[in-house]
């Protein structure tokens, strides 16, 4: 699936505009098909869930919002309680800016309900580490975890624990 974004108006490089908005459940078929070209370009989720649209919706989930151009899904991000959470833009569509919107209405919305959000991030994940790192979040702890799917064995992965401004 092509989850880039064509046409658009003249004198915006042929891109319609784009928009972040909170998500609902006509989405989550996209969500899953970006999150799907996520994972094959940089890996993210670091295991495949068994049961994808389940996960873009874990238990606590406070709110989800999605970046979008012309009706086509690019990106998408998750609170969960304090937690920012399943935070992914589309390989085609990096660079535009949408993380960063993203994490700005995750931050506007932690803020309204009194929370000062947190997150977890591998340290490989470098192109995310500098986002947030850009964006004044301050690193509080980096540390090993051990991480597995379901059928198949324990992996070390390095994180850093970072909090909002």
């Amino acid at each position: 699936m092509s989850s880039g974004a064509r046409g658009g108006a003249a004198g915006d490089g042929g891109r319609l505009p784009e928009v972040v908005r909170r998500r609902v459940a006509a989405d989550l078929g996209a969500c899953v098909a970006v999150l799907a070209d996520v994972h094959a370009d940089s890996g993210y989720p670091h295991h495949w869930p068994a049961e994808p649209q389940r996960w873009l919706t874990p238990d606590g989930l406070t709110a989800a919002w999605v970046a979008e151009a012309g009706g086509v899904v690019l990106g998408h991000a998750a609170l969960c309680g304090p937690e920012v959470s399943r935070l992914y833009v589309s390989p085609g569509a990096r660079g535009r800016g949408l993380g960063a919107r993203l994490l700005t209405a995750v931050e506007a919305e932690a803020a309204a309900r009194g929370l000062r959000p947190v997150l977890e991030v591998k340290t490989s994940d470098r192109a995310a580490v500098a986002l947030y790192e850009r964006r004044g979040w301050v690193r509080r702890g980096t540390e090993r975890q051990e991480w597995n799917a379901p059928g198949s064995v324990a992996e070390e992965v390095t994180v850093h624990r970072y909090e909002a401004p």
